[in-house]
């Protein structure tokens, strides 16, 4: 179970809820009429919050000291997480993967590494289309366990609400084991000497489905509003109009909060948005994730990042060299290259470097198992892709090929 929050809080729904839950919103499912909703979120809006309030204090003081180039980040993690492996082993396995990549960096460049990771509630997908092909048949996308299943039949793809129920419990088991990984390496942290905010691991997933995240807001009486599904929520790039209801929600949190900019977002947009999501420019508030994909990076990340610094937000520049380099196999399924993530990151490590701006991290797609996904290192063609391929979604690099890329750019 996850820690018990140290306030006492009302369990009466967020008098935001309504707020959110009653417009349209991009990605949400559409389950507002099926008769489990209203009981879903009833039980979602009155169960204890998953994370504290205190510790979004912490997570925001360390990211501070990253907006301020003193420390590092890496957030890494599952594309999507499977409801089937929340057990100590293989929630054990990522957080081992997420140390010895916070290492590698850390190792490299001697500074501290914070660990975020992709986990404890990153069980829903964006999809750009409605339907998918499977073998000879046309489905309703996969879109996560918080929404349907990946079973391959149309009563299985159908949303239902009752997921988001088991999204918490899932989620519930995943951030106490966090907690109890946190609390052992701030015990040998401190035993070392470390003072200051703590290295982590934290949590962070894309906050997409507005019900769930909504059902979850919780009120802390020295903070405020905040998010208790995660520590740090983020805005992907499909729902990062400043006029979504994800930026809206997002605006009026105490977390940290995050947001993904791909190669199409205009400096004045985002400009707008930054002064939305950090209207006072604070440090360790706004997380930006650059996705441009090698090709674009040189052209369409220097005037972002120069409209960013420009318009004074002191925001933590991450690079996620994963999402803008996915390519299809001639196999069909779908990988990335090591070698094209290696190029991505190198050109965000220059760019940030040429307008002095600190270079917070990288953000990876990355599994605590020897996945064969994505090609480079051992896996040495696209022919061997079939060996290991067990992603619900997008391709993860391996545990090695996450080292290697880290090797090759820090």
């Amino acid at each position: 179970m996850a820690t018990a929050p140290s306030t006492a809080l009302s369990t009466a729904p967020h008098a935001d809820l309504h707020r959110w839950t009653a417009q349209p919103a991009a990605q949400n499912p559409q389950w507002r009429d099926h008769p489990a909703y209203p009981a879903a979120m009833e039980a979602l809006t009155s169960a204890p919050p998953l994370v504290r309030a205190d510790d979004l204090v912490r997570l925001r003081a360390a990211l501070a000291k990253v907006a301020l180039g003193a420390w590092q980040v890496v957030q890494a993690g599952d594309c999507a997480e499977s409801f089937y492996e929340c057990g100590p082993e293989a929630i054990g396995a990522r957080l081992d993967m997420l140390d010895r990549f916070a290492e590698a960096i850390g190792d490299r460049t001697g500074r501290p590494v914070l660990r975020i990771g992709r986990i404890g509630g990153q069980y829903a997908k964006p999809r750009s289309k409605p339907v998918e092909r499977y073998e000879d048949r046309m489905l309703p996308s996969f879109r996560g366990h918080l929404v349907n299943s990946e079973v391959p039949s149309r009563a299985a793809r159908q949303p239902d609400p009752r997921r988001m129920l088991w999204a918490y419990q899932a989620a519930s088991r995943v951030l106490g084991q966090v907690d109890e990984h946190r609390s052992a390496r701030a015990a040998a942290e401190e035993a070392a000497g470390h003072r200051g905010p703590s290295l982590g691991p934290w949590s962070s997933h894309e906050a997409l489905v507005v019900d769930y995240e909504a059902g979850l807001l919780r009120e802390d009486p020295r903070l405020g509003t905040y998010l208790a599904s995660t520590h740090l929520p983020w805005i992907g790039e499909r729902t990062r109009d400043p006029d979504s209801v994800h930026v809206r929600m997002l605006a009026t949190l105490a977390n940290p909060v995050g947001c993904k900019v791909g190669p199409t977002a205009d400096p004045a947009a985002l400009r707008r948005l930054c002064g939305l999501l950090d209207p006072e420019r604070t440090p360790g508030r706004l997380v930006l994730i650059a996705r441009m994909g090698r090709d674009r990076a040189a052209e369409a990340l220097p005037g972002l990042v120069a409209a960013v610094r420009e318009a004074g937000h002191p925001a933590v520049w991450l690079c996620d060299p994963m999402h803008g380099n996915t390519v299809t196999a001639s196999n069909g399924l779908k990988t990335r290259h090591l070698d094209t993530l290696v190029g991505e990151v190198r050109i965000f490590l220059r760019t940030l470097e040429a307008q002095g701006v600190p270079a917070g991290g990288v953000h990876l797609e990355a599994a605590g198992e020897p996945v064969t996904e994505c090609v480079g290192g051992a896996v040495t063609s696209e022919g061997e892709l079939t060996g290991r391929y067990t992603t619900l979604c997008d391709p993860r690099l391996s545990p090695e090929q996450g080292l290697e890329l880290i090797a090759d750019c820090f």
